[in-house]
């Protein structure tokens, strides 16, 4: 009998019984969520979800802040919203998508990533200053008809979960109708929020599987200071439409050498909690793009403060934060040369990552299977972990001359011009010496967090 009701979850009537649980549960969560959960142990495929299952309870019952994150959810989300974006990311792609890449890395000997983060056009109505995609051609965009077919092949390999960037990508006329075709998957975007009005709140709920990170430098003024006058209140409107709708979203940061306290203090979060945001993703300023500037990046200092306040704000907020450069103990490393996600520019062009410009493939000119054994990738995934220690993950600041290495080996082009700054000149002997002093703070951290006389690098 439990088997029939595996092969039935795993078949047409998964998406019917999630809906009517989730329905079920939100007249109670309280209770109702234990009893939910209870039962999906019973049925669970395998014993490693019986114990993420037996983990979840542990953290709801337990945990006062896990417990407020999670009503949260339940309590707010619109309808469409739980059915659709929830039901995505934790079935599609947690429960049968994660299995799926792992069976075809074993067939086709390549590896799967769990996402792709794709700009769908590099069109924006801002001009921040330092912006990492600000040197790509302006009039750039992939063809409907290229990216519906990508997610299509996306899905064959069991990604159903999409990142999207830009440019703006909230600019990109088909977003929504693309959406709406592959209703079973996830996407997420980063967004500048200043295009959410009434229209497209309403839009973004009515679609149900998107979620949009509004990016913000601070408060007002450190925020109009990179990215426009006026911009900070029309995000804030833009939070406001979202919550009442019952949507869920984020927030994207990019840390500077000016911004690292008013974005990670005590008042700037709450205020965040309060005003709805469920997440948020944190960046280090890299000196890519539009004008790299090294006088932008976080101290060393900076960067040990936030290696602690991060997981801080993680156990005494009801709020998501990652944080890409220190998460990598949670990661494994470096996540990036189609390990777990690659990116592709709004020209097609198959880039190991958002901040690394380089390229040998493109997608209009090879299918998703063919460009994830590129040379590139081959030269990134034979070297990672970058590192022992899970403080320098990053082949750009942490390690800048395996990054030389890994273009050179490969023939990589640069995407755009200036991207081949943090291969030489200035920018690079700074990414040298900047590599070398976190070098010896990372390890003294890493040696005491673990016991070890000397953390060993490669």
């Amino acid at each position: 009998m439990r088997r029939k009701v595996k092969d039935f979850l795993l078949t047409q009537g998964s998406p019917r019984i999630y809906n009517r649980a989730m329905a079920y549960v939100s007249k109670n969560p309280e209770v109702n969520l234990i009893k939910f959960l209870n039962y999906a142990k019973i049925i669970a495929p395998q014993e490693k979800h019986k114990n993420q299952i037996d983990q979840i309870k542990d953290l709801y019952q337990n945990n006062p802040v896990i417990h407020t994150y999670v009503n949260n959810i339940i309590n707010n989300a619109h309808p469409k919203v739980k059915q659709k974006l929830m039901y995505n990311f934790f079935v599609n792609n947690v429960l049968f998508g994660i299995p799926k890449q792992e069976a075809n890395t074993a067939k086709l000997g390549v590896n799967i990533p769990n996402l792709i983060v794709i700009s769908p056009t590099s069109a924006c109505n801002l001009r921040c200053t330092g912006c990492w995609a600000g040197k790509y051609k302006a009039g750039d965009s992939l063809s409907p008809e290229r990216f519906d077919r990508l997610l299509t092949e996306a899905k064959e390999l069991g990604i159903y979960w999409i990142v999207l960037t830009g440019g703006e990508p909230l600019f990109y006329p088909y977003l929504f109708d693309i959406m709406a075709k592959h209703h079973d998957m996830t996407f997420m975007a980063y967004t500048n929020g200043t295009l959410i009005n009434e229209k497209t709140a309403d839009r973004i709920v009515e679609v149900g599987n998107f979620s949009p990170a509004l990016s913000l430098e601070g408060w007002r003024e450190q925020t109009d200071a990179r990215r426009g006058k006026g911009v900070f209140d029309k995000v804030m409107r833009a939070m406001d439409l979202l919550k009442e709708r019952g949507a869920i979203y984020g927030v994207s940061f990019t840390f500077t050498r000016d911004n690292v306290m008013e974005l990670t203090s005590d008042e700037f979060i709450d205020f965040l909690v309060d005003k709805g945001v469920l997440y948020g993703w944190s960046f280090h300023y890299i000196p890519v793009g539009r004008e790299p500037d090294v006088n932008m990046m976080i101290t060393i200092d900076q960067r040990m403060y936030l290696a602690e306040r991060i997981p801080y704000l993680r156990t005494h907020k009801p709020i998501l934060i990652a944080d890409f450069w220190n998460d990598g103990e949670q990661t494994e490393g470096c996540i990036a040369g189609g390990r777990r996600y690659f990116h592709i520019t709004a020209n097609g062009e198959v880039e190991p990552c958002a901040f690394a410009h380089f390229a040998v493939d493109n997608i209009y000119q090879k299918s998703l299977l063919e460009v994830l054994k590129s040379p590139l990738f081959t030269a990134y995934q034979k070297r990672q972990p970058f590192s022992k220690n899970y403080l320098r993950v990053c082949p750009i600041i942490d390690h800048p001359e395996m990054l030389r290495e890994i273009v050179a080996e490969s023939n990589a082009h640069p995407t755009h011009e200036g991207a081949e700054t943090v291969l030489g000149g200035t920018v690079a002997r700074h990414l040298d010496h900047r590599a070398q002093e976190w070098g010896k703070a990372a390890d003294d951290i890493w040696a005491k967090k673990h016991g070890q006389k000397q953390a060993q690098g490669f």
